[in-house]
């Protein structure tokens, strides 16, 4: 099975479609039928182990009984096609009668079809989009889990899509996030903005090989918990979900920021936060009022990271992605956030990547913040991934991977500290709380050395000019709050 020419079949199909506008679109119309297809084959395993199971989805609009080709000229296509996706499929299941007792693994139907939309005007083509994907099969182990590759290579091409791209972290981040922090089988593992539940498949890759009861399978099953605003995002991670056998998978629509914070019981907190937060986003007067005065901020990133400090239970760890304008920013309430971070939490790792980890949806360089809830912090250690030698950048061509983080994974259990002597920069130091109060909370340390310039396109120019501007706007700001400081000025 070639993923690639799957992928790019489906797309080159949807090209021929009038109604169907950008690779959002596509990605979106892709994934609807991506959804039907892997739940029909959900629901017949349901039926082989339970005599009793009934389907949420009235039989004749199940994929089994609507979207198979018998090869007989019954199957429906063109217009007829067309009417009764858009006049009965789409309607009924937006509609579906949900109650309290309505298993979870049955209503998320109704919860990805709400916000879903079919764009396709042309009932041929669909016909030809329901054929490619239905033949694929499920009936061997490996099938299934080739169905899972071809699965990112689609959440791959939400790079290019437009803002899409926000709700992808690339893989070899994830695996490397999850490896330093080592879930184990029964623990709860939340992401709170969980885009296409990237940071919850590399968990379950890792989970999954404890497994060796049935009691550890239930445990599996229970061990992820995810909350996605975005409907697109939530329908690739509900199917992602699927296709690692969580069941009834606890992937939530909605938004993390609309709860207060102070609400929080100990039934709402996790063992383990890994996130990738939304960040350059803003929220209304209406969900900061749920945070504390002193942490509401303008900035989504500095949110969640309030979010994840007040639903980690004693002794939880994260792993949680931030941009470097958290490091460096001195307003009150990111410094409020980090001053709290230090005095309540172990923040023990900053590991900080290369800018062009994200690209090609972002040059914006980011950093992982690891830190637990076992006691206030001592020292933080900081690290500067490099970019591994042969690359100028990272690039949809040349990706990071995993093996990228290897010399981190070998300096993570050493500690040690490294001066790369050629710019006369560190690599890797510690700093004590102390020494980053004195610095004001910044903690812009162990950066990269000023590069030579390269030659960017006039769109990743300007995107650069912008996100350097902002950087540069926060020093200035801090500077002139300490000259103000010293002259007595009030603001």
């Amino acid at each position: 099975m070639s993923l690639g020419s799957f992928v790019k079949t489906i797309q080159n199909i949807m090209r021929g479609d009038s109604g169907i506008n950008g690779d959002a679109q596509r990605v979106e119309q892709m994934t609807w039928t991506l959804f039907l297809k892997v739940y029909d084959a959900k629901e017949e395993d349901w039926e082989f182990h339970d005599d009793n199971y009934e389907s949420i989805i009235p039989e004749e609009l199940r994929w089994r009984n609507w979207a198979v080709d018998h090869k007989d000229g019954k199957a429906m296509t063109g217009q007829s096609l067309l009417d009764f996706v858009n006049n009965k499929l789409f309607p009924t299941l937006k509609e579906l009668a949900i109650t309290e007792k309505t298993p979870m693994k049955q209503s998320i139907v109704k919860a990805v079809f709400e916000d879903s939309n079919q764009y396709m005007k042309d009932g041929i083509l669909l016909r030809k989009i329901v054929n490619e994907i239905d033949a694929i099969e499920f009936d061997e182990y490996d099938e299934r889990h080739a169905f899972g590759d071809i699965y990112e290579t689609i959440l791959k091409s939400l790079q290019s899509a437009g803002n899409a791209g926000e709700f992808y972290t690339p893989r070899a981040v994830t695996d490397f996030m999850v490896k330093m922090i080592d879930p184990k089988l029964g623990e709860r593992i939340g992401d709170f903005a969980c885009g296409t539940g990237g940071f919850l498949t590399s968990t379950l890759k890792v989970l999954e090989p404890q497994i060796k009861t049935i009691e550890e399978r239930e445990l599996y099953n229970q061990s992820i918990y995810g909350i996605e605003k975005k409907p697109l995002p939530y329908l690739l991670c509900i199917t992602n979900m699927l296709l690692h056998d969580i069941d009834s998978p606890n992937i939530f629509h909605g938004n993390s920021l609309e709860r207060n914070v102070r609400e929080y019981k100990a039934s709402d907190k996790f063992d383990i936060a890994l996130m990738n937060p939304p960040y350059g986003g803003t929220e209304s007067d209406g969900v900061k009022i749920n945070f504390p005065a002193d942490l509401r901020s303008s900035e989504t990133a500095d949110l969640f990271m309030s979010v994840i400090m007040y639903r980690l239970k004693e002794h939880g760890r994260a792993g949680v992605i931030i941009p470097d304008g958290f490091l460096f920013g001195t307003d009150n309430a990111k410094v409020a956030i980090k001053k709290k971070l230090l005095e309540e939490f172990n923040l023990h790792t900053v590991v900080r990547m290369p800018s062009s980890v994200f690209s090609p949806y972002t040059s914006i360089t980011t950093n992982i913040l690891f830190f637990d809830k076992s006691k206030k912090t001592d020292k933080v250690w900081f690290y500067r991934v490099d970019i591994p030698e042969g690359y100028k950048h990272f690039s949809k061509t040349k990706p990071m991977k995993v093996v990228h983080f290897d010399e981190c994974v070998a300096w993570w259990n050493e500690r040690q500290e490294i001066k790369d002597t050629e710019t006369d920069t560190y690599k890797a130091k510690d700093y004590t709380v102390q020494e980053l109060a004195d610095r004001g909370y910044d903690l812009d340390l162990c950066g990269y050395p000023t590069a030579e310039e390269e030659v960017l396109s006039p769109e990743e120019t300007i995107q650069n000019f912008h996100e350097k501007r902002d950087a540069l706007n926060a020093k200035i700001d801090k500077r002139l709050a300490e000259i103000e400081a010293l002259l007595g000025v009030e603001r």
